[in-house]
């Protein structure tokens, strides 16, 4: 049944008049979900540009056709990062988050890595197992066949291997990994610098594996388009991602709360951010192959703002709009709406200066090493930003009377000692 709550008594008990009021939650709710089904149709849209970059690749490897590809990935990375609000309210998406956007992830697991990176270790005997270099391997004590690299020996098999969530063998930072290679440069100037000669058949392959490795990056591009495809359907209308949060007022403002909460606060600031800061370990970047984890910030937040606004822009430049949980914010206390929005908009500043940084050739890597106190200055701006509109963000539960918002935290800002223990 689904749950309804007297906002048109809440609107005229503080003075507004009839009719006055700017939203229904169920309104809210269907935008919401309009939102997703646009992000997530964006996001199926540039990875399969992707797709069509990497088998220009794979069929004619150059210098162009690997810069190309590149390019793709960056692109397809602007709507995805924007859905990730979607994700800790969601179970239908935190649940299938995994297979697109895993990371850290043991690149050894995949493909040749320098020998700096070690060996096997107790915590993932798996670290160096090089699939593209073998055609089987030992997994959890038994021998697999992986003389095919298909996308279902990368998802049923391969992915999160021995139960190790490192061994990540699918999603957009195995394809970051298999197009740019490691980034060997620490906190100095550079992301990784994998030769298009990789994907080169017979004479002129370097790496070793061209072939599988080609099999490889063709797999998991065609997975990562398979898995979008489906995310968006279950947002359109008669998905199941839909029809779970329409089906209850209270429940699914709550879905909205708690993934702007948790993203904003435990995941972004926290995890993403602060971790990498205390650690001074550019490991920690979002898209550490690539440099783009500015990028990723930068969209991230943006994808927090567009749901409490109710707009999104679309790659073609279309806008999604209509009812949003500011509206209902406004009806109940003015002054909170105004405090939210301009939260959301220093965070934005904030986010959007280490953008501008970074994409005049301060890449985040860098911003990350000891003791260089610009880059601290930048990324600090964005976790304090993102701390700030999440107590805002809880203010807000609070004025529209929500239970069960739950806002996961991180180590990294609540408990910073246990970080290093």
């Amino acid at each position: 049944m689904k749950t309804t709550t007297l906002w048109a008594v809440t609107a005229l008990c503080i003075g507004m008049a009839p009719g006055a009021f700017a939203a229904t939650p169920a309104e809210v709710l269907s935008t919401y979900a309009n939102i997703a089904e646009a992000k997530y149709t964006d996001s199926f849209i540039t990875a399969r540009t992707l797709q069509a970059a990497v088998e220009a690749l794979i069929a004619a490897p150059s210098q162009e056709t690997l810069d190309t590809a590149k390019a793709a990935w960056i692109d397809a990375r602007v709507p995805y990062q924007q859905t990730e609000v979607y994700r800790f309210g969601n179970a239908i998406v935190d649940e299938w988050e995994g297979k697109v956007n895993a990371w850290p992830l043991d690149e050894g697991l995949i493909d040749y890595v320098d020998s700096s990176y070690g060996g096997p270790s107790d915590e993932n005997p798996l670290n160096v197992a090089n699939v593209i270099a073998n055609p089987s391997l030992e997994i959890s004590g038994s021998m697999i066949d992986a003389s095919r690299i298909t996308p279902d020996f990368l998802s049923e098999i391969l992915h999160e291997a021995d139960e190790v969530e490192a061994n990540v063998a699918t999603g957009y930072h195995a394809v970051e990994f298999l197009l740019w290679g490691q980034d060997l440069n620490g906190t100095g100037p550079g992301a990784g610098n994998r030769p298009f000669t990789d994907y080169v058949q017979g004479e002129g392959c370097t790496g070793g594996n061209c072939d599988r490795r080609a099999e490889y990056l063709k797999a998991a591009t065609d997975l990562l388009v398979s898995d979008l495809e489906y995310m968006a359907a279950q947002w359109a209308e008669g998905g199941k991602a839909r029809a779970t949060v329409t089906a209850d007022d209270n429940a699914g403002l709550t879905a909205i709360l708690t993934g702007m909460g948790s993203l904003s606060y435990g995941e972004q600031a926290g995890e993403r951010m602060r971790l990498g800061l205390m650690l001074n370990d550019p490991e920690e970047e979002h898209d550490c192959f690539s440099d783009n984890t500015h990028n990723s910030h930068y969209y991230d937040g943006q994808g927090i703002q567009n749901v409490y606004l109710g707009s999104y822009t679309r790659i073609d430049g279309t806008e999604v709009s209509g009812a949003s949980l500011s509206d209902l914010v406004i009806a109940v206390d003015s002054d909170l709406d105004a405090e939210m929005k301009a939260k959301l908009d220093t965070t934005m500043a904030a986010l959007g200066a280490l953008k501008s940084a970074a994409d005049n050739g301060f890449a985040y890597d860098q911003m990350l090493a000891r003791g260089d106190a610009e880059g601290e200055s930048l990324i600090m701006a964005g976790i304090n930003g993102l701390v700030d509109q999440t107590r805002s963000i809880e203010r807000v539960v609070k004025a529209l009377g929500l239970d069960g918002v739950s806002v996961e935290g991180s180590d990294s800002l609540d408990n910073p000692s246990a970080v290093f223990e």
